[in-house]
């Protein structure tokens, strides 16, 4: 019998597609922990963008039936997950136009 796919756990699969630094490879423990706190940072702070922008639009849309307000909303909830992604694929960007430029 063949099995698809042999054992392993999640650590094969993250470590599989995990970006391996690029650049940074060379940077020590401290700074990529510096780098990775600032990029939870702005990734929180967008996530509340996009939180505050849902919350303008569901009271714009419904309670005051202000549709500025609701069309505010729409345009942070874009910003907030927009953000979110590219501070999300940064690491990835970063070692794939390393990767290029080598």
């Amino acid at each position: 019998m063949l099995m698809a796919a042999e054992k392993g756990d999640i650590t094969t699969i993250i470590g599989g597609i995990a970006p391996d630094w690029g650049p940074f490879g060379s940077l020590g423990n401290e700074a990529r922990v510096m780098i990775e706190v600032v990029m939870a940072v702005a990734i929180l702070l967008c996530l509340g963008i996009a939180i505050w922008g849902a919350a303008k639009q569901r009271i714009g849309a419904t309670a005051l039936r202000d549709t500025f307000s609701a069309e505010q909303g729409k345009g942070l909830i874009i910003a907030g997950l927009t953000g979110v992604f590219i501070i999300g694929s940064l690491g990835t960007l970063f070692t794939i136009v390393y990767g290029m430029a080598v």
